[in-house]
């Protein structure tokens, strides 16, 4: 495995130097859903961030306020809203794209229930941006990821545009989520964990490597099984504490800033050690999507990074993994080709 002392460091204050540089880049980003729970949350933060210039706004409903809300902020980002018939002009220009619009989970509800409708709003969306902007980066929130990310990546490949560097699933909530509760149950200063987290974004395709946490630490197997098991249900947790009232929003909004922000610095070449693990076309499986450790460059995900080696507890856990993922891949290229 390579090194993560400065990969560490570039992740823990990726958010922070955004907020506080006082160099601007001409960045636009675009959010698709940005009157939603994790869109507006996540715009205000791009509106925070020196990295952007512009940011540009899309929902079905509400953007416009949205966007008249965050423009009295007092940063230099350009910030304009769109409604429908703006998806277009939305797009234009954009080196970025985040896709974050979709119905939430409800309590009871795997992200697969969430896949009829938001299949649909992905291929509108990823469509739209094949057409005004097939050469930005691509992030996908939307849930079901598994299956959102190839629905998006077919889209392209009808489109004639399909890079696979550039088309991302945005699985970082893992990595918080992970590097969160091991500091926890460990007593460590948050800021100095990684945790490596490979597979998928939903249920038994989360795989964190809690063999390969950084700083190294131990766990006993009823740790490790606890562990894995919280990471993996993360999201239902929050469900089931906003008691039916919404889904993992806010650390959402976080972890999608988070990568987007390392992407921009990669981009830009701010750093030549740019590593998040990511969900991408991979051929480190079987699975023609996996998430892994990826480099992060100016043309995307530069170099997928492989597994490392895996502890018994991890080899017996990704066989789990696997079909579940296949699955979800399967159905998500369905979708487009049918």
């Amino acid at each position: 495995m390579f090194c993560r002392v400065g990969i560490s460091s570039f992740r823990r204050v990726a958010l922070a130097r955004s907020l506080s540089s006082t160099a601007r880049q001409n960045m636009k980003v675009a959010v698709l859903g940005a009157s939603g729970g994790i869109g507006q949350p996540l715009s205000m933060l791009f509106k925070q961030s020196p990295l952007i210039s512009e940011l540009s706004l899309y929902d079905i409903v509400l953007t416009p306020g949205v966007a008249a809300d965050l423009s009295h902020i007092e940063t230099p980002a350009q910030v304009k809203g769109y409604l429908e018939d703006g998806l277009d002009e939305a797009l234009q220009g954009c080196d970025i794209v985040v896709i974050p619009a979709g119905v939430p989970r409800k309590p009871g509800m795997t992200r697969d229930d969430l896949f009829n409708t938001n299949a649909t709003i992905v291929q509108k969306l990823s469509e739209a941006a094949a057409k005004n902007c097939p050469k930005a980066m691509l992030c996908i929130i939307t849930n079901p990821v598994n299956s959102t990310m190839p629905i998006a990546s077919e889209v392209y490949k009808k489109a004639g545009v399909y890079d696979p560097k550039r088309i991302f699933g945005v699985t970082t909530l893992d990595s918080v989520r992970a590097n969160t509760f091991v500091a926890e149950a460990k007593g460590l200063d948050v800021r100095d964990v990684e945790v490596p987290v490979i597979g998928g974004h939903s249920g038994v395709t989360i795989l964190p490597l809690l063999s390969q946490t950084n700083p190294s630490v131990k766990f006993t197997q009823e740790e490790l099984e606890q562990l894995t098991d919280r990471i993996q249900n993360a999201g239902t947790e929050v469900v089931n504490a906003k008691a039916g009232a919404g889904s993992a929003t806010l650390s959402m909004a976080y972890a999608g800033a988070r990568f987007v922000f390392s992407l921009i610095g990669a981009m830009k070449g701010q750093s030549k050690n740019v590593v998040e693990c990511t969900f991408v076309r991979s051929d480190v499986t079987e699975a023609p999507y996996f998430a892994t450790e990826v480099q992060l460059g100016p043309n995307g995900a530069e170099v997928v990074k492989g597994m490392g080696e895996l502890s018994d507890f991890e080899k017996e856990k990704l066989k789990e993994v696997l079909p579940e993922l296949l699955k979800n891949i399967a159905k998500g290229d369905s979708f487009v080709n049918k």
